[in-house]
């Protein structure tokens, strides 16, 4: 009936529940305590701010460590070095994301801790672009840097796709469900080719260069990452007419964050190759 790009909301997720609905399609036996937007509008926000707090962490870790001397980086202590931290964050947010799809019940205790981890990844990795592109030589984020402009387009782009959702001026529809998802499905295929080809030292270059092509492929992959957005929106909102439980705002949550932390990566990617260009 509907589905999503984001692997986290589809339509099986919100199916299980084992509801009553009428011919009609209308349920008839509602929840007492049942999921809402209102409520997974805030899950969210405590989520983002959870991804802020330990990505400062990482950020301040990583500024340091690209700003110290290479004949004293030896002496750092072993908790200062940040690719341990980075490393976690990639393996352990994959875990977590894994045990909450396939088990929606553990979003309301795992999510906050996939958005802990998942921002020492964050906090590392957007330090490096700051340190590359222009960050101030006390560690902090420059207001024209990258990573701000980043973290503005992401906010803003999420606003207006949220804005053209709540007032219909896109429409999600079978066709445009069917769409994103075989280009997010298009995307990561992409992705786990260019991983399992550089295990052998070979480069994709569409993915990392600053030319033309490179861009419009950058261009393409944020519209198909903001795009999913709107099925997420779609999906929750259906999971809060159908009446699943309240734990699944967790989880609702959870979706939106994956697909933002996408979008931010995408757009953090695209901003550094038009720099490049400079």
């Amino acid at each position: 009936m509907f589905n999503s790009g984001n692997p986290a909301l589809n339509e099986q997720t919100f199916n299980q529940f084992g509801m009553d609905y009428d011919r009609a399609g209308a349920l008839t036996a509602p929840r007492p305590d049942t999921m809402t937007m209102s409520g997974t509008v805030w899950k969210t926000a405590l989520l983002l701010l959870a991804v802020v707090a330990s990505g400062t962490f990482t950020w301040g870790l990583m500024m340091e460590f690209v700003n110290t001397p290479a004949d004293q980086i030896a002496t750092l202590p072993a908790w200062k070095t940040p690719m341990p931290w980075m490393l976690g964050g990639i393996f352990g947010g994959l875990a977590l994301a894994l045990v909450i799809v396939f088990k929606p019940t553990t979003a309301p205790y795992l999510s906050p801790v996939y958005a802990v981890v998942k921002g020492l990844f964050l906090g590392a990795v957007s330090a490096l672009y700051e340190a590359q592109f222009g960050a101030g030589t006390a560690g902090g984020m420059a207001l024209n840097g990258i990573v701000a402009q980043a973290i503005g387009l992401t906010f803003g782009v999420a606003a207006a796709m949220l804005i053209a959702y709540a007032t219909r001026i896109i429409r999600v529809t079978e066709k445009l469900r069917a769409g994103i998802v075989i280009a997010t499905g298009g995307v990561f295929l992409f992705y786990l080719v260019a991983i399992a080809l550089g295990f052998f030292g070979i480069q994709v270059p569409l993915l990392h260069s600053s030319g033309p092509l490179g861009i419009g492929l950058s261009l393409v992959i944020v519209a198909i990452a903001a795009f999913n957005l709107l099925l997420d929106f779609d999906l929750i909102e259906r999971g809060s007419k159908q009446g699943a439980p309240k734990y699944m705002e967790w989880y609702g949550a959870f979706g939106l964050l994956v697909t933002l932390v996408w979008l931010y990566l995408e757009i953090l990617r695209l901003l550094a190759k038009l720099q490049n260009r400079n």
